[in-house]
This record gives C-alpha cells, structure tokens and sequence, in this order.
C-alpha cells in the first residue's frame, strides 16, 4: 500500500493486527525504490533481528549499586579480587598492618606474622573496564558519551557539556528539570573550590577537607528548610583559604531558615559566629561547665574563660626563639609522580620539624604518606608489602632506622585497653602492688593484679567490669557488672593495698593525682610527667580508651615515643595533628613535636593550622591549586622565607601568623 495521510487509520489498524498476531514483531517489505529492502521493527526491548534483548531503562540500570545496573562479574566494584597465598616474597597489604605502633628497624620483635597468609590482590575488571556498570547501561550514549565515560569528565569540564546539550521537543519538559538540577550540582561543587575532581572518584581517595565539602555540598542543594544542622568541626582539613567557603556555606544553609549548630575550634570559624557557648574551665572531670556565652565580645570579656584570652591576644602560641639549624643531611624525592604530583623534586631537612601545606588535593598526602613513607617501610625492611607511588629516586635513606605514622586512630578498640596500659605504666604498677606485705604473704604476683589474665580479675565480666545484655530486636545493653560493681577486680585482689589505695582506687586517678601518689617511683614518675606536659593531666589511668577522642589518642602515642631511648634516626609523620585541637593545646602539641626534634629525630606534619606552620623549622609548601592544578612544590625554606613568596597561596595566611 502506498502511505498517504488518508490511509493513516488504515495503516494504524494493520500494524495493530501484525503486532497482535506476532507477539509485537513486525517486518515490513519496502517496494520503494528509495527504501528497498526489509525493515524490522519491534514493541518490545528486544532486537528485531538476533533477538537479543535489554531491559527496561530507568535510573536503576545506571547504578552500580544496584544489581539492575551492575557489573556481573565484579558486582559494581570495578575491579576484582583474587585470594593467592604469600610467602616471603610476596606483596602485602597495608590493612594486614598494625598503624598504631609501627617500628620497622625491629620488625622481628613484633611478632608479626605475615608469611604464607591469605590476601588480597586486586584487578581491574576485564569485563566491565572498571566501569562498574553492564554492556546495557553503557550502550546508552548522550552526544556519543555513555555515564560512565561522562562521569570520568572533570567539574569543570562537565559544565559546559551540560550547558551544551539541546533535546527535540517532545523531551524537553523532562529532560530541562533534571539538567537544571544536575547543573545546580555542579556548580556549587565548583564554588566550593572542587572543580577539579571527577566524579567517579572514590570517596576514599579524597582529601579530609574534600571529603568535608562534598558532604556539606549534599545539604545545601536541599530544599530543607527549619531543620537544625549538628557539624563537629566543619573546617577540619580545610586550607585557610577554603575557610571563606566555607562560611558562605553555612551562612546560605542559615538563611534559608535553618540552625547550624557546630563543635569547632577553628579561630575565623569562631569569630564569625552569632551566638557562643564555651565549655571548661579544662577538660575531664573539671570540665563540663558553661564558662561562658554570648557574643564574641563576651567570650573575650570572660576571665574565666581560655579560649577569649587567645581570642583576645592575652595569650598566644608564641614563635619559636630559636629554630633547629639545618646539619647538613637530608631526605631527597627525586622524580614523584603519584596520583597529581608533576615529577617533583623535593628536599626535606633531617633532625627538624618540617611543615607540608597546601590547598585541599595538592598532593600532600601524596607525597608524604604515599611515597615517602611507604618507600622508608620498604628501604627498612627490604620487603615490598607498602606499595609506594612512583618515583625515581630517593636519597639520604641510610639516615634512617625508623618511620613512624602517629595518627589520630584509638589506642584501643575495646574497653580492655587503657592509658596505663598503653603507655607502660602498668607493669610497675602491677609489680609494685604485687610487693605488698599482704599480697607477698598470699603468693601474688603481678599478673593476679592485671584485668587481662586469670587469676586476680573478676571472672564474671573478665575483667572489662561490664557485661554485655543481648537484646532481642534491639542494640545490645552495656550494663555494669554486679558482681565487682566495675572494679574489674575480685574483692580478694582489691584487700591488698597501698598507702591505703588498692589497685582500682590507684586505676581510678587522674594523672596529676597519680603524680603526686608515686613522686618517689621513678620509671611511673617519668611517664605521668610527660603525660601532663602534653596536657592530658586530666586523664585518669583507669580511662576506657575508647572513649578518648582522636587529639587525645594522637597525644598518648607522641608520649610512648618520647619515652623511648631516641637513636636520632627515626622520622615521625603526623597528618593533620591538630585535628579537635583546641588553642591550648595545640601549644602543647608544638611543644611535643620540638621535644622529639630536639633528640635528633625528624618530624613532618601534614598540617593547614598557622600557629603549627610559623613553629616549624622548614615548610614545603604544594599547589597551586588542588587535583590537576597542583603537584607541584611551589615554595619552601623557612616560614619567614615561604611567607615572601608571590606564588603561595598560603604565604599571606602565614604572613599574617607571624
């Protein structure tokens, strides 16, 4: 039949009919000599030809989260994972690693066993290329780019693209509302200053302070409004230059009616905010009261409370009179070119306190944690299980004995473990205990005076002085043992005591406290000095330490590490120490960090906060930018040399600190 427009119903009532009698698949023969041939068409996803199908699309097959969209053969990682066994050869991974007490110049006393272990290596998916996503997702193309190749392209490249793209008429009601969205997104992202990153970059490679604005980016693209946001330091890892960002940020979440409620201890953060509440007068037991409240002018005119008399300049974190003079021996990356580094050539000074600053995805971590540490591990222990990222060369490793990372990550992950613990106090204590008249008449030794062991401790809780209540439907209850009431102990170890004290009265002391109860014990008096000059003197020796927080976890390890007999050869890496750190004690901090240096070891802080970068003795500082706009070593020497330098955009900052 010929189509004319007055066949239309005909033509519509013909092809109805061959679908119904057809299961959907019609074939129509073209007589024209313009469209010779045979043509198949078809009402279901299914090709017409081989018959090979494709589901329904919808958002579903576009993610490799959900098994409509997923790899088949990597189920949506993007890379594979193959058991193989290890012998002393072979490579092993970081996670097999205990990171909280790293000495790789004694690697044999540690007892660590990692040959003819199982482990993991990994492998890009030969199926999916990576891309996490089935052949179906993949075959759906916008302008010839299907999501995972758009997803590949930068912030600032997708802007455009988006901005870019037109749609026929019948798609624009749709098609407009989501762009509109997608576009919104971005360029919030981009103001945010990440206009660099990917989108399908894993969250795990992202920097603390890119981790921190993609989040904050997810709330202020809501519509919310009368909803009261709850932040725990939002400026953590954050470049003072992001500070402003930041702020805008918050200032457009409050605005749109909302309440921003934050734990910050950040300086500008501080002083742009409305209303103040300042918690003190210390920490610990002394602490918890309201000290003061108001605006910032309050706070200042507080004598009470510490964090105006930094506000106010009454007190301060002071320059160094000194700084170490560089002897002469160094550290030299010759050629690093892992994730953004631009093949950098960097020397670091040895026997110093040296800074690495930065914007956000510099490369900081890179660098440091990434290729110079992980090459150390390897140099040491002439084993390959710390992958580092390439580089060419590094020199000057024989100068080394030890590398240790000292991070903010808990000293222990059960209520069992404890600062005494920790930092090697118990042991004397427990000795100590065991030479009591009466414990000596009862045959005790030390271990009947330790919660860990048979023997002393109360079998009931094992010694953890808590029992765990399982509850049907419901989290499980931490409830305090009845039968020691806590003490962790049995009532026959805790009848022994001293100067009137048994063991759980002595665990249940502050640091100062304890001072002052073992002033004639050397070895115990020597570490509770230095506990209390890092100023954790409110601890108490007994404390959970789970529930100490990451500044004083970090504080404990440095204090284990400067009551080492120091060989001036180790290297300490810290990454963003003063994480949760107030004023005060970041002052402690620095005077932690200058003790370490003053024994001839070398100290390298990741860090963004000023009054820690004007204390160091030599800064490195990378950008420009972040992501593909930075790599580079864009000046270094000593902070008042990197303060002069037209090229940093952390020497105004820095300027400003000293």
């Amino acid at each position: 039949m010929n189509v004319e427009p007055r066949l239309n119903l005909r033509l519509k009532e013909s092809l109805q009919k061959a679908a119904d009698l057809t299961n959907g698949r019609i074939k129509i023969e073209c007589l024209d000599s313009s469209q010779m041939g045979t043509k198949h068409y078809s009402l279901h996803a299914t090709c017409p030809v081989c018959l090979a199908g494709f589901p329904e699309i919808e958002p579903k097959l576009f993610s490799f989260n959900n098994p409509k969209g997923a790899c088949l053969k990597c189920n949506g990682l993007g890379y594979l994972q193959e058991e193989e066994e290890w012998g002393e050869e072979s490579e092993w991974m970081e996670e097999d690693i205990n990171e909280e007490n790293l000495v790789f110049s004694d690697f044999e006393k540690k007892n660590h066993e990692y040959t003819n272990q199982t482990g993991i290596a990994v492998k890009t998916c030969p199926l999916c290329k990576g891309t996490r996503l089935k052949p179906f997702a993949l075959n759906v193309r916008i302008q010839d780019k299907n999501i995972a190749q758009l997803s590949s392209f930068s912030i600032e490249k997708l802007i455009p693209f988006c901005s870019r793209l037109k749609f026929p008429s019948q798609y624009k009601l749709v098609a407009d509302k989501i762009l509109e969205k997608i576009k919104l997104d971005l360029s919030f992202l981009k103001k945010m200053g990440l206009g660099y990153l990917s989108l399908d970059r894993p969250i795990r490679t992202l920097s603390g302070g890119e981790a921190q604005r993609v989040r904050l980016m997810s709330q202020i693209s809501s519509p919310l409004i009368g909803v009261l946001y709850v932040l725990d330091e939002p400026s953590i890892g954050l470049h003072p230059q992001d500070h402003d960002r930041l702020l805008k940020i918050l200032f457009h979440i409050r605005d749109r009616g909302n309440t921003v409620l934050m734990v910050e201890h950040d300086e500008k953060t501080i002083r742009s905010a409305e209303h103040l509440i300042d918690l003190g007068p210390v920490a610990g037991k002394k602490g918890g009261h309201i000290i003061a409240e108001g605006s910032l002018q309050d706070i200042i005119k507080s004598p009470q409370s510490i964090t105006g008399h930094y506000l106010s300049g009454k007190k301060k974190i002071f320059l160094p009179t000194k700084r170490n003079p560089h002897k002469g021996n160094t550290l030299e990356i010759k050629g690093a070119r892992g994730n953004n580094l631009k093949n950098i050539n960097v020397k670091i000074p040895l026997s110093c306190l040296v800074g690495v600053t930065g914007v956000s995805g510099s490369g900081k971590s890179t660098l440091v944690i990434d290729t110079l540490y992980k090459a150390i591990l390897q140099h040491l222990n002439q084993v390959s299980f710390a992958k580092p990222h390439p580089y060419s060369e590094i020199k000057g490793l024989e100068f080394l004995d030890k590398a240790i990372a000292i991070n903010q990550k808990p000293i222990g992950r059960t209520p069992r473990s404890v600062p005494a613990t920790y930092v090697g106090i118990m042991s004397p204590i427990r000795a100590l205990m065991s030479q009591v008249p009466a414990a000596r008449v009862r045959g005790y030794t030390p271990g009947d005076f330790s919660f860990n062991i048979k023997g002393g401790r109360c079998e009931k809780c094992s010694g953890t002085g808590q029992i765990k209540q399982e509850m049907f439907f419901l989290p499980s209850a931490i409830l305090t043992c009845d039968i020691c009431q806590g003490q962790r102990y049995s009532n026959e170890i805790l009848s022994i005591l001293y100067k009137n004290k048994n063991i759980h009265d002595i665990l249940s002391m502050d640091i100062i406290g304890a001072k002052l109860f073992f002033a004639h014990h050397f070895l115990i008096q020597q570490q509770l000095q230095l506990l209390e000059q890092v100023g954790l003197g409110y601890l108490t020796l007994g404390q959970n330490s789970m529930t100490l927080s990451g500044g004083e976890a970090q504080r404990i390890k440095l204090t284990r590490e400067l009551a080492k007999k120091n060989t001036g050869r180790t290297l300490y890496i810290l990454d963003e120490p003063t994480t949760g750190l107030h004023f005060k004690d970041i002052e402690q901090l620095v005077f932690v960090l200058k003790k370490l240096t003053e024994k001839g070891s070398t100290v390298i802080v990741i860090e963004h906060q000023m009054d820690v970068i004007k204390s160091c003795d030599y800064v490195i500082d990378l950008g420009p930018g972040g992501g593909r706009h930075g790599g580079k070593v864009v000046a270094e020497g000593t902070p008042e040399k990197m303060a002069r330098s037209n090229k940093s955009v952390t020497a105004p900052f820095l300027k400003e600190a000293l």
